[in-house]
């Protein structure tokens, strides 16, 4: 029956409009840094068959370990027949998620590398009798086509972080912007926190590209600059592998970074690493994105099986930013990826 309506659907998909429904409010979740135990496999013999979309897990320490984390969660015993599939490519993505419709999964799971273009397929998978469930990052799509969404709030985190910058009263910001892959969640919510910021408060941006979250892409992007004889006084890079290709040019260059140094250094992620160099104080600034969401859609899908609706449909992620001046040890121990 599932294979039936997916196909009627696309025959007939340009006929079909999205209602606008609003989301429930979000609430917000509890930071961890491991994954939680998952619950117990669903009484019988049932398999539930997954599709998860995901980005490609050598993008960042981020997502790598988010990948563990779905891996270890979505295994045979713990009821699962999870298939995967890894992108940064928004169109293979949805290509995949096509085909995971086609082979009439029970949920479709999606890290989107892009914000839009879903609309259709995901309606292809509400009519199949597919769940969808987004993980980590939104989507422009209305929310009538997936059912629950365990998030991090992009926007929020580079609200957090420009706050952070604002309360550092230099006497000039010359920025150097590093973004990650154009159009995603993360991206858009991180620049578009130093854009609005920069235009309030009069910054200069020196330079504003893209490194689709490649420490050596982000690299070139600094050692261009620097070549040029460009002033700059602060590297803002939406992830921590760009901050530290950003940061093997400053040093090729013998230019001081760091607390105390002619240059602030702010990444994303918190992975160990990163909040290492804060504690050495070569960093300035990282601000958290936690990668563990896979216990929650798994609480969500059991409950979907025992006949219940998720309690709220969207759970962002608690998440914070960290300080050189005052990270910790213990910090590290506890946040660090």
């Amino acid at each position: 029956m599932k294979k039936f309506l997916a196909v009627l659907l696309t025959a007939t998909v340009g006929l079909v409009m999205a209602g606008c429904n609003k989301a429930p409010a979000p609430t917000t979740a509890a930071p961890t840094t491991t994954a939680a135990a998952t619950t117990a496999a669903p009484a019988g013999d049932k398999i539930i068959k997954v599709g998860i979309i995901n980005n490609d897990p050598s993008e960042s320490g981020y997502r790598t370990a988010n990948v563990e984390d779905m891996k270890k969660t979505f295994t045979k015993e713990n009821g699962y027949d999870a298939q995967f599939f890894y992108s940064l490519k928004n169109d293979e993505q949805i290509a995949a998620a096509k085909k995971f419709v086609t082979d009439e999964v029970d949920y479709l799971l999606l890290s989107a590398a892009g914000t839009s273009g879903w609309d259709s397929v995901l309606q292809d998978a509400k009519t199949a009798g597919i769940k969808v469930i987004l993980f980590d990052r939104t989507i422009d799509a209305d929310a009538s086509l997936y059912e629950a969404s365990i998030v991090s709030d992009m926007r929020k985190e580079g609200d957090t972080a420009m706050a952070w910058l604002v309360a550092q009263n230099l006497p000039e910001y010359k920025i150097i912007h590093i973004q990650g892959v154009m159009g995603s969640s993360a991206q858009v919510g991180r620049s578009g926190a130093l854009d609005d910021t920069a235009k309030a408060k009069g910054w200069t941006i020196v330079t504003q590209q893209t490194a689709e979250w490649n420490a050596e892409k982000a690299q070139q992007i600094v050692q261009s600059v620097i070549d040029k004889g460009d002033k700059f006084n602060v590297i803002y890079a939406e992830n921590d592998d760009m901050a530290k290709g950003a940061v093997a040019a400053l040093d090729k260059a013998n230019i001081s970074h760091g607390v105390g140094g002619d240059v602030i250094v702010m990444g994303y992620d918190c992975n160990a690493w990163a909040l290492k160099e804060l504690l050495a104080k070569k960093w300035n600034y990282d601000g958290q994105c936690n990668p563990f969401q896979a216990s929650y859609i798994d609480k969500i899908i059991k409950d979907f099986e025992a006949g219940k609706a998720p309690a709220q449909k969207t759970i962002i992620m608690d998440e914070k930013g960290f300080d050189a001046a005052t990270i910790t040890q213990e910090d590290v121990d506890k946040y660090g990826i």
